[in-house]
């Protein structure tokens, strides 16, 4: 019955969670930190790991879109390749939304330090919080 009424709180925070990294996602899609693209590479960058797909799958296009690249981010990844998406049609008029690729890494340039991998950015960020603390 517990559950039928308002479900557990391990739930309610989880989803608190996944609603904050389709924002960081966004943002970082937005700004241009993170590509996704319909080619298998990106010119100028040298992928050195396939992290593998990542799919997500809705009723909202943009939830959907940065549902999976959330998904990507908490991978390690700093890009999405093989971009595709489809939407099937259903009959009472609602549209599902169906958004895939592969994540994968850059070799990373110690020169150029916007390019680091967004987790080690997260990292060193933190970091830095800290020390001001």
């Amino acid at each position: 019955m517990f559950f039928l009424l308002g479900g557990d709180k391990k739930n309610r925070n989880q989803s608190r969670q996944n609603s904050q990294g389709v924002e960081q996602a966004r943002e970082f899609f937005l700004s241009g930190r993170f590509p996704v693209v319909t080619t298998q590479q990106i010119e100028g960058r040298r992928i050195i790991k396939v992290l593998g797909l990542v799919c997500c799958r809705g009723y909202d296009s943009d939830e959907t879109f940065f549902g999976m690249a959330s998904r990507a981010i908490n991978k390690g990844a700093q890009a999405i390749i093989g971009y595709n998406e489809n939407v099937a049609f259903h009959p009472d008029g609602s549209k599902y939304f169906s958004c895939y690729g592969t994540a994968v890494m850059f070799d990373y340039d110690p020169n150029a330090p916007e390019m680091m991998p967004l987790m080690m950015q997260r990292q060193k960020n933190m970091q830095s919080m800290d020390s001001i603390i």
